[in-house]
């Protein structure tokens, strides 16, 4: 809500300074270049006042009423009647207030005598036509444009707040499947070895935490995520049987600031635990994490693949699909992303430059 305000009173001074520029090159600047003596002509402006009018009420009445009221709703052949009427009532206006002018400031126009060569009144109703029509025409673009920005603006906000939805889903996918197989695990453990039991359950309250209330916002320190990813794997290795070797190497400094969407690396971990590990066959999984200096953080995952049917549901179900939307949502142009199988080892490599250019 904060950043939409933000948003609309940026694009409303973004207006009204267009619309500025806009008729100070229209009316003002070309008095500044008439006369190469004179600086600025106030004659040649007070002269030029019912013409200003003129455009100012064709401009402004479009731009305020009969695009909105007509154009935007379809409403095409209203809209050009309406402005025919207009742009006549404008000319009429233009031509009769300089004889209106030329009565109440006569030092201000020229005298209509001593000239051999008077050019016909029609020259000057086709120019006011000609320029009405194109103030008309300019007042729709400068409106449409500024409508596209507004639907654009929207359409991005739209899709934000669902990237957001989407997260907080995926936040609320991640519980279920694995919280019941971590309690079922907990379970077992307490019969054979209740401080490893208790120790879990100290690394499932940690992570539950984490998931509650550490990251409801956009961004997390990344040092904070790695402690969600340690007692994550913690937990996952619980279940573990002697014939899997899981190996992780988190190279980040214990404080590290560096923020980092949250969750942004669970989805493929998640993936090592539910292809990477066999009932009965030798099995590996190796995670990898680290940062440099410039802002890049380079996640690495390489597993033994044995790939699980569409009825096998032991995962969380979330999908790497939506790890691809929020990388493109937080990260646009600035990650690269690998995945290959080689023979029966998966591995995966993403990589994500946090600093914007």
């Amino acid at each position: 809500m904060e950043n939409r305000i933000r948003n609309n009173t940026t694009n409303t001074y973004a207006v009204i300074l267009v619309h500025i520029l806009l008729w100070s090159m229209i009316v003002v600047a070309p008095y500044f270049f008439i006369d190469r003596e004179r600086l600025f002509r106030w004659d040649l402006f007070i002269r030029s006042t019912p013409d200003t009018l003129g455009l100012l009420l064709v401009f402004y009445i479009n731009y305020f009423l009969l695009i909105k009221q007509f154009l935007f709703k379809g409403r095409t052949r209203e809209f050009i009647f309406y402005n025919l009427l207009l742009i006549v009532a404008a000319a009429v206006l233009m031509h009769f207030g300089n004889d209106l002018l030329r009565w109440i400031s006569p030092e201000h126009m020229p005298r209509r005598g001593g000239r051999k060569f008077r050019p016909s009144p029609w020259l000057f109703v086709i120019r006011n036509l000609t320029t009405l029509v194109t103030m008309m025409g300019l007042s729709v673009a400068l409106k449409m444009t500024f409508r596209w920005f507004e639907v654009e603006s929207e359409r991005k906000e739209l899709e934000k707040a669902k990237s957001e939805a989407e997260l907080q889903n995926m936040k609320n996918q991640i519980s279920p499947h694995f919280l019941l197989n971590t309690l079922n695990n907990i379970y077992a453990l307490v019969e054979f070895n209740p401080s490893k039991a208790q120790q879990a359950v100290l690394d499932l309250s940690k992570l539950l935490r984490h998931i509650l209330y550490d990251n409801d916002k956009p961004l997390v320190p990344l040092h904070q995520e790695v402690d969600f990813i340690k007692n994550y794997v913690d937990l996952m290795r619980i279940r573990l049987s002697e014939n899997v070797k899981l190996n992780t190497q988190l190279s980040v400094k214990t404080n590290s600031g560096t923020p980092i969407a949250p969750l942004i690396f669970i989805s493929l971990i998640e993936n090592a635990f539910k292809h990477g590990i066999s009932g009965d066959k030798p099995s590996f999984i190796d995670i990898s994490l680290s940062e440099t200096p410039d802002g890049k953080i380079e996640f690495v995952s390489r597993n033994s693949y044995y790939p699980k049917s569409e009825a096998d549901k032991s995962g969380s179900g979330i999908g790497l699909g939506l790890v691809k939307k929020r990388l493109e949502m937080a990260y646009p142009g600035r990650y690269q992303w690998d995945s290959e199988v080689t023979g029966d080892t998966y591995s995966t490599t993403l990589i994500i430059n946090t600093k914007e250019n």
